[in-house]
C-alpha cells in the first residue's frame, strides 16, 4: 500500500462516514501519485496530511420562527480549509441534504478550484440543511438573520468571504449582508459576493459559472481538434450554471437537446428553447415540465416513471452535468461513451464517480474536470472582492473578458501539469497537481501553519 493511500485511510478513520469528502480527497490523492514518486517532499514534510486537514470546522444552531409562529431548528456549518493563498473563499448552500461531510467536500475540493484561478483566494465553504422551497420570503429572511447573527463572527474581507451556491441567492445574500451589516453597523460590502448590482455586485456573476465552463470546453475541444459549432449538447439541471452554459453554447454554434431539473427531463430535438426555460424557471419559478406546455412537441421524462430513462441515454458529441454531486456513475458514463460523445464538461461539484471519471478517461473522452471548468463562479466573485476594495465597477464586457482568460489560464496549466507528469490529455490530474503545487508552494513558504 502506497503512503498516500495510507494516508488515505487515516483521513477515513478520522471522519467516519464522510463519503462524499473520502470521495474528493481519494480522487486528488490519486493524482498526487506521480508528483509524489517525483518529488517526495511534498509527502515527506508532511504537507499533504495537513492539506487534507482543515484549518477550522465550525457548527452552529440556527433557530428562526416560521410564518405560524412555530420555532423551528436547523444546522449551520463553515468550514475554513486553506488560507495559504488568500482570505478564505466558497459558497453557502441551503439544502435538505448538507451535513458536515458535504461541507468538507465541497471546501476541500474549493481549495484546488481557487489555487487554479491564480487569485488570491483560499478554500473554504459553508451552508445548512434548512431547505428554501416551499418558504415565504418572510421566513427565508428570519432563517437568514439567525443564519448570519452567529456566522458574522468568523468572517470578514480579509478573513473569510462566502457567495453562493445551491439554494443561495442574491434574495438570500441580501437578507445575509442586511444583517451582517446591522449588527457590524458599517458598510463592509466586500465581506460576501454575489450580491445585487445595486450595493456592489459584479456584473457577469449570474452568467460566471455557465459561461466559464463553456470557456473551458471550448478551449479543450478546439485543442484537440474539434469545433463546438453544430455539436448536439445533452445539459442536466436547469439552474444559472446549466441555464448560462447553455446560452453560452448556443453562442458558439452548438444545440442543447436536453436539460433537466430534480423530477425528470426534456428532450427537444429540434434544440431547447432557453427563453422558455429562463420565463419557466427565472420567473415562474417552475418546474422542467412545464416546457411542454409552450413547446408541446418535446417529451418529458420523470424520475419516478415506469421507463426509468435517464438523460444521459440522449445521444450527444459533448455532456454537461451541471446539476449534483455524483448524477453520472459507471451506467451513465457507458451511455455517454456508447452514444460517441467527444467530451464531458463537468459543471456541478463532483458529479461523476471516481469509477466513471477512470472509465471516461480511459475511453479518450476529453473530461473537464469540476475544480477547473466551473471556477467561473469562484473566479467572478475574487472579481467582485476587488470591484469593491477598490470602490469601482468594470463593464460587463471588462468582467467577461478576465473571465475568459482566466478560464483559458487554467485550461494550459492543466494541460502542462498532465504532460510534464506523464498523464498527457488526463486534465483531471493536470487541474489536481497545478492547483495542488500553488497551495503547496504557499504552505512550504509559510511554514507549519
Amino acid at each position: 500500500m502506497s503512503k498516500l493511500q495510507n494516508l488515505l485511510e487515516d483521513v477515513k478513520k478520522k471522519n467516519p462516514g464522510e463519503v462524499e469528502f473520502h470521495q474528493a480527497v481519494e480522487e486528488v490523492l490519486t493524482s498526487l501519485e506521480p508528483l509524489v514518486e517525483k518529488e517526495p517532499q511534498y509527502f515527506k514534510t508532511g504537507l499533504i496530511e495537513r492539506f487534507c486537514e482543515p484549518e477550522r470546522q465550525i457548527m452552529f444552531r440556527v433557530p428562526w420562527f416560521d410564518d405560524e409562529g412555530n420555532a423551528r431548528t436547523n444546522r449551520g456549518f463553515r468550514i475554513q480549509f486553506s488560507s495559504a493563498l488568500g482570505p478564505y473563499k466558497g459558497g453557502l448552500r441551503f439544502h435538505p441534504s448538507v451535513y458536515l461531510g458535504v461541507v468538507k467536500f465541497l471546501g476541500f475540493e474549493q481549495i484546488l478550484k481557487n489555487s487554479l484561478t491564480g487569485l488570491a483566494i483560499g478554500g473554504g465553504k459553508g451552508g445548512s440543511d434548512f431547505d428554501p422551497k416551499g418558504k415565504s420570503d418572510n421566513e427565508i429572511m428570519r432563517f437568514c438573520q439567525s443564519f448570519m447573527t452567529e456566522l458574522y463572527r468568523h468572517i470578514g474581507d480579509s478573513v473569510d468571504v462566502p457567495a453562493g451556491d445551491i439554494g443561495v441567492g442574491s434574495r438570500e445574500i441580501g437578507y445575509l449582508y442586511g444583517q451582517y451589516k446591522r449588527i457590524r453597523g458599517a458598510f463592509e460590502n466586500g465581506v460576501l459576493t454575489g450580491k445585487g448590482l445595486v450595493y456592489g455586485g459584479s456584473l457577469v456573476r449570474k452568467e460566471a459559472t455557465g459561461y466559464g465552463l463553456m470557456y473551458f470546453v471550448k478551449e479543450m475541444i478546439e485543442d484537440n481538434g474539434h469545433s463546438l459549432e453544430g455539436k448536439r449538447i445533452v445539459v442536466s439541471g436547469s439552474g444559472n450554471v446549466a441555464t448560462y452554459a447553455c446560452e453560452k453554447a448556443e453562442q458558439y454554434g452548438a444545440k442543447v437537446v436536453a436539460m433537466s431539473d430534480s423530477n425528470g427531463f426534456i428532450h427537444d430535438e429540434g434544440g431547447i428553447s432557453l427563453d422558455t426555460v429562463k420565463q419557466i424557471k427565472e420567473f415562474e419559478r417552475g418546474r422542467i415540465k412545464d416546457y411542454l406546455k409552450y413547446h408541446p412537441q418535446a417529451s418529458y421524462h420523470a424520475v419516478d416513471s415506469s421507463d426509468k430513462k435517464s438523460i444521459w441515454s440522449i445521444p450527444c458529441d459533448i455532456a454537461l452535468p451541471c446539476a449534483v454531486q455524483n448524477e453520472i456513475g459507471m451506467s451513465e458514463a457507458k451511455m455517454i461513451v456508447e452514444n460517441g460523445a467527444i467530451a464531458l464538461g463537468e459543471g456541478a461539484n463532483m458529479p461523476t464517480t471516481n469509477e466513471a471519471v477512470k472509465f471516461l478517461v480511459e475511453k479518450g473522452i476529453l473530461l473537464a474536470p469540476a475544480k477547473a471548468a466551473n471556477a467561473g463562479g469562484v473566479a467572478t466573485s475574487a472579481l467582485e472582492m476587488s470591484q469593491n476594495d477598490m470602490r469601482i465597477n468594470w463593464t460587463f464586457e471588462e468582467v467577461d473578458q478576465k473571465l475568459n482568460d482566466i478560464m483559458v489560464n487554467i485550461y494550459k496549466s492543466s494541460k502542462e501539469a498532465a504532460k510534464e507528469y506523464g498523464f498527457d490529455k488526463n486534465y483531471v490530474v493536470g487541474a489536481n497537481i497545478a492547483g495542488f503545487k500553488r497551495v503547496a508552494q504557499a504552505m512550504l513558504e509559510q511554514g507549519v501553519v
